[in-house]
């Protein structure tokens, strides 16, 4: 049976769309990053405020790598590594 509840979340174009299922990666809108959703700067930011109205979702880290976020150098700290290598 399916679910009352949808989630909002992106696709790999940055295209928002309903979701029975939460997603599983947070990002940040204006600054392109995405993390996990248990991220330390993440939680500090949206307690702080603000933060929140910028808040996207996805379904898996893929979908925001092809959506162009970048991983957070917090919470994601090898994969920035890795992606902060590739851009220079």
């Amino acid at each position: 049976m399916p679910s009352d509840r949808t989630y909002l979340l992106l696709d790999a174009d940055g295209r928002p769309y309903r979701s029975e299922t939460p997603g599983r990666w947070g990002g940040h809108r204006r600054n392109k990053i995405y993390g996990r959703l248990d991220c330390p700067s993440a939680l500090r930011a949206t307690t702080a405020g603000g933060y929140i109205r910028h808040r996207v979702f996805f379904a898996d880290e893929t979908t925001a790598i092809a959506a162009g976020y970048r991983p957070c150098a917090v919470c994601c700290h090898d994969r920035y590594l890795i992606w902060k290598k590739g851009i220079r």
